[in-house]
């Protein structure tokens, strides 16, 4: 997704640590005594990934549940889990890869709830270049943002037509993904958002060919999760949050043009076409039950990414998830 989203999946970025992280985005103390208000930070910028969160905010289902959210979009988009294992924060809205290899670095991490439950990461070409099966990737450029993950989710879908990153050449496009295709300065990309660069290349009147991870021997993992402390878990302002944002989703399902409404009201800027567009894309992947968790998908992606060699240590699922309130 052409989104500045850098989610490096290097250890180096990892080790850099939550002290770091938390002198890179200055957030206020609370004052004391005073109410404390719920700090979420986003993974990014407001986008329509968030849309439960916000239209939340707008019918006023944090406010029934007593609980006033400060939503805060950060500088950098390493940094919000590592703001809140530091303290800085009460939950960051993350990734399950990344808290994958936060919690094998021993950040004290832990998943509390899901916003989107599916993949969005593909790989991306268009039709015009020839492409139209894994196999016809040999000898192609294919554009990245950020190797780790990337070169994984790469890697493993190649091997599917028994071709490895030897067989490709891969071109650092510095997150200008869809922009490479149109330029052709890259035949396919990896790490697309298929409700976001899909739909860019649509504008363009450009037809696309995508390949979707999970059709492609990557495990299902959840694309974008709630993260917290595991050792405040037991604070139950994280289910009340929960069980706001799933009224925000329920909302947002049932009623899409209103829930769109509400999430441009304060944000005009937002109201074009691509993120309308995406917003009609996003709507099929918001998680019905956010409170929910897969123990077994979360083993089994533990699991790939340490066969990848990304983390040192698969583990079970039980240890990226906790249950909030309980």
């Amino acid at each position: 997704m052409d989104r500045g989203n850098a989610l490096t999946f290097s250890r180096r970025a990892l080790l850099a640590g939550a002290g770091a992280a938390a002198a890179a985005l200055a957030l206020p103390a609370r004052a004391a005594g005073g109410p404390a208000p719920l700090r979420l930070l986003l993974d990014w910028y407001i986008n329509p990934n968030h849309g439960p969160i916000l239209v939340a905010e707008k019918i006023g289902a944090f406010a029934r549940r007593g609980l006033s959210v400060e939503i805060v979009e950060p500088a950098d988009p390493n940094d919000p889990p590592k703001l809140v294992a530091a303290g800085q924060g009460d939950i960051a809205l993350s990734y399950q890869p990344q808290l994958t290899m936060q919690v094998d670095q021993g950040l004290p991490l832990a998943r509390i709830g899901v916003l989107i439950d599916t993949p969005l990461n593909m790989l991306l070409a268009l039709k015009d270049n020839g492409i139209a099966a894994i196999a016809d990737l040999k000898g192609r450029k294919i554009g990245y943002s950020v190797g780790g993950f990337e070169d994984a989710l790469l890697k493993t879908m190649l091997a599917t037509a028994g071709l490895a990153l030897g067989d490709v050449e891969l071109v650092n496009v510095n997150f200008a993904l869809s922009q490479s295709l149109l330029a052709g300065t890259a035949d396919a990309v990896i790490g697309a958002y298929r409700n976001y660069e899909l739909n860019i290349l649509a504008i363009e009147g450009k037809s696309a060919m995508p390949f979707f991870v999970e059709e492609y021997g990557v495990p299902l993992y959840d694309e974008l999760i709630f993260v917290a402390r595991r050792d405040v878990a037991a604070d139950p302002r994280l289910a009340l949050f929960l069980d706001a944002v799933q009224e925000g989703v329920a909302f947002t399902i049932n009623k899409p043009a209103e829930a769109w409404g509400h999430f441009v009201a304060d944000r005009p800027q937002l109201a074009d076409e691509l993120n309308l567009r995406a917003w009609a894309d996003t709507m099929n992947r918001f998680a019905h039950a956010t409170a929910a968790a897969d123990t077994t998908r979360y083993t089994a992606f533990s699991a790939y990414l340490h066969a990848q060699g990304l983390i040192g240590t698969a583990r079970p699922g039980g240890d990226y998830l906790v249950r909030p309130g309980g």
